[in-house]
């Protein structure tokens, strides 16, 4: 009688795993294709008092390799505008907004460059990161903040962030939380 009780608590905790794994990989793709409305707000990953980099000010420069091993500086964009966008693939807010910053770079990449730099620190490595990006098939710049120096330096407290830069460097405005294609557009009248 024992036997056959645990034998149906095993199965119940396995059909329990299964179930939860199954819902977890339900809730990535609802999420990458924007239809998840509870992750509207973003993600906080430190103590949400910091203000981050403020309007006015300089964007500051820094250097990373990208997921496709170039070398990215932001310096080397003056003179363009720029959405610098702080995500990472664990975020469902940062999934949220990634397909409609995909169809914003295809439609205005002459306009603004789209970069998505990854808080690869909080990552569980690099490889999560190229299935995530391969798998939706992004397209825009993906510099990876493997020890979180460019995350500190702008002060990212929730993820997604996007920092909307101008062609002089400076930077316009800044968001917390999940942007959609109509608010990208906005921004960009804003800030050209």
């Amino acid at each position: 009688m024992k036997r056959n009780i645990f034998g149906i608590l095993v199965l119940v905790i396995l059909a329990g795993v299964m179930i939860a794994g199954f819902m977890n990989s339900k809730s990535d793709e609802t999420s990458s294709s924007g239809e998840n409305e509870n992750d509207s707000q973003g993600a906080g990953i430190v103590a949400p008092d910091q203000t981050g980099v403020e309007a006015g000010e300089t964007a500051p420069d820094f250097e990373l390799e990208t997921l496709s091993g170039e070398t990215f500086r932001l310096s080397d964009l003056r003179g363009k505008a720029v959405f610098l966008n702080f995500w990472a693939s664990w975020c469902g807010p940062c999934k949220k907004e990634m397909p409609d910053m995909q169809q914003f770079h295809e439609k205005h990449k002459n306009d603004v460059e789209v970069i998505a730099v990854n808080l690869t620190g909080s990552e569980m490595g690099v490889g999560k990161v190229r299935n995530y990006i391969d798998k939706f098939g992004y397209t825009y710049p993906i510099p990876l903040d493997k020890k979180s120096k460019v995350q500190e330096m702008y002060d990212v407290t929730v993820v997604p962030t996007t920092y909307f830069i101008g062609p002089d460097g400076e930077v316009m405005e800044s968001k917390r939380g999940p942007m959609t294609y109509d608010f990208m557009l906005d921004m960009l009248k804003k800030i050209k």
